[in-house]
């Protein structure tokens, strides 16, 4: 028997989650406005992110880390490289193959764009008062547990 007024705690982790999630998708959305001023899609930021981050990789292993088809990836890839973001160099393992790796203006540009997102989630995180803000860092920490725990 349940007292009146209070969930189980599975029905609260269901309404923490939803809300989070819908928190999340909504702060991605107005974020998103830094990346177009960048001049770069969402697909093609997410993969010049994946090879700064992890390094060079041939097509066929970025299309899997970003769940897409190789010719899509190599759609991709080929606007990355007319905007100089990207290369492409010789595979050492195999001479038949090539690997697709981040040039300095590609670096240069993932980091403006990083610079201009954390601006402007910074200056949405600046309007709340101290103790949201401190409530919010100890938020942040328990997510970054669950992540590390859930990966």
């Amino acid at each position: 028997m349940t007292t009146p007024g209070r969930t189980s705690p599975a029905r609260d982790v269901d309404a923490v989650a939803d809300r989070l999630l819908s928190a999340a998708i909504h702060l991605l959305r107005r974020l998103r406005v830094e990346d177009e001023a960048l001049g770069i899609s969402d697909p093609r930021l997410s993969a010049l992110s994946v090879l700064v981050v992890a390094g060079s990789m041939r097509i066929g292993e970025l299309a899997r880390v970003e769940q897409v088809e190789p010719p899509t990836m190599t759609r991709l890839v080929d606007g990355l490289e007319r905007h100089g973001y990207v290369t492409r160099v010789p595979d050492p393992e195999d001479a038949r193959a090539v690997r697709v790796e981040a040039t300095p203006p590609g670096r240069e540009a993932l980091l403006e764009g990083r610079r201009r997102r954390l601006e402007a989630f910074a200056s949405l995180l600046a309007a709340l008062p101290q103790k949201e803000l401190a409530q919010l860092s100890r938020g942040v920490a328990a997510l970054e547990r669950a992540l590390g725990s859930a990966g």
